[in-house]
């Protein structure tokens, strides 16, 4: 797989994505992962990128020609590979585990990030596949969130995790929050790991642990389990992410 990140800012992204998993995934060839200054596709002496909004108001929008530019030379450089065009917006549809293994299935990804506020319109009418956000709120860049949505993808690529099943396990893949862990040791400052964690008993605990992922998920996130039992109301599903929006 591989992803281009384009941004104003290269090094918010750059300093996340070189630690930890994310770099031994790049160490192991599971994803090819390159980051670039938008500024790069500029024309003129002063690299600009935004413009004052038509029409008026406040902020500065970002030009279409430099993100055109970029994604058009991005795309030119992957042969016979169909790219997904992603755009971190706040108006864009919530980010979530779902959408994140569908867009892992993905061979090629082009993240665009945007900043002060928002880009051009044509952008999204003629080039973007998918507008994400990742929660109702809003970042001063969208480079935060475009690292947030590349850690969620490629620890699902296999290879990345050291036990495959550690993404299938985790909160939100089945439509639950996780159960409860614990480790050693077994009893501090007098309060102990559950006795059923102790037994041995591997159809007991895995019954323990749907019951304290449903208490769990009831405590924290109710509307999670709305969606478990309506999955009618859940958004749209699709294998095609540029459908999602």
């Amino acid at each position: 797989m591989r992803i281009d990140i384009v941004t104003l800012f290269p090094e918010i992204c750059r300093a996340p994505l070189s630690e930890s998993i994310m770099k031994r995934a790049q160490e192991n060839r599971i994803v090819e992962l390159h980051i670039h200054n938008l500024r790069d596709w500029t024309t003129d002496k002063h690299h600009v990128v935004d413009d004052a909004p038509f029409g008026g108001g406040q902020g500065m929008v970002m030009k279409p020609e430099p993100i055109f530019a970029a994604v058009e030379d991005l795309k030119s450089q992957i042969a016979n590979c169909k790219s997904q065009i992603l755009l971190m917006s706040p108006a864009g549809r919530r980010f979530d585990q779902q959408m994140a293994r569908q867009l892992s299935q993905e061979p090629h990804l082009i993240i665009i990030s945007g900043h002060y506020e928002g880009v051009d319109h044509r952008l999204i009418e003629h080039l973007i596949d998918l507008e994400i956000s990742i929660g109702d709120y809003v970042l001063t860049n969208g480079g935060i969130g475009a690292v947030v949505l590349v850690d969620s993808i490629v620890r699902l690529l296999p290879g990345t995790l050291g036990h495959e099943q550690s993404a299938a396990d985790d909160s939100f893949s089945n439509g639950l929050l996780e159960a409860p862990q614990y480790t050693r040791p077994a009893d501090f400052r007098g309060w102990k790991v559950p006795e059923v964690l102790l037994s041995g008993n591997h159809a007991e605990i895995a019954k323990w642990r749907k019951e304290q992922a449903i208490k769990r998920t009831r405590e924290n996130r109710p509307d999670l389990l709305n969606k478990e039992c309506h999955p009618e109301r859940s958004e749209a599903k699709s294998k095609d992410p540029a459908k999602l929006a």
